[in-house]
């Protein structure tokens, strides 16, 4: 299923209409559920290897209290951000302007920056341990058999 972009994000509370959340590829959405994106999205930084750390300590801690109160679509957001912590510091690591693509669309070649490397594999670690959680996997495919067919 597509994820769906034309719901009224800025009007629906999926905390109250989890039936109403996509899974969706990756981080599809991240920046859109509320109340979610407004609980985790002040404790998403990336900058040094500290920063991460922190970051990624806490938006976990996030998960774990959605997971603790059954709340699967919080604990989904949870590991958005978590994938979003990874892949963006690896941008950066790879393109300190955070830009992938020149203005004719071509990749521009990777530079190396260890330290957002870093942040970014401390954000992986995390988002591995969510992915292996059994009781996320659980819950993700009960909600898309429920809700996403």
């Amino acid at each position: 299923m597509k994820f769906n972009y034309e719901q009224d994000f800025k009007k629906i509370d999926f905390r109250k209409h989890p039936e109403l959340y996509q899974v969706g590829r990756g981080e599809q959405g991240v920046l859109l559920v509320e109340p979610y994106k407004g609980e985790i999205l002040p404790h998403w930084r990336f900058k040094t290897p500290d920063i991460a750390k922190k970051s990624s300590a806490e938006i976990y801690q996030l998960y774990e209290a959605y997971k603790e109160a059954d709340d699967f679509v919080g604990m989904d957001m949870a590991r958005k951000f978590i994938q979003m912590g990874y892949t963006r510091a690896m941008r950066y690591a790879h393109h300190k302007s955070g830009r992938k693509y020149d203005d004719d669309r071509k990749v521009m070649p990777n530079e190396d920056d260890d330290i957002k490397r870093q942040s970014a594999l401390i954000f992986k670690e995390y988002w591995d341990k969510i992915r292996a959680d059994a009781d996320y996997q659980r819950m993700k495919k009960e909600h898309k058999d429920r809700y996403e067919q």
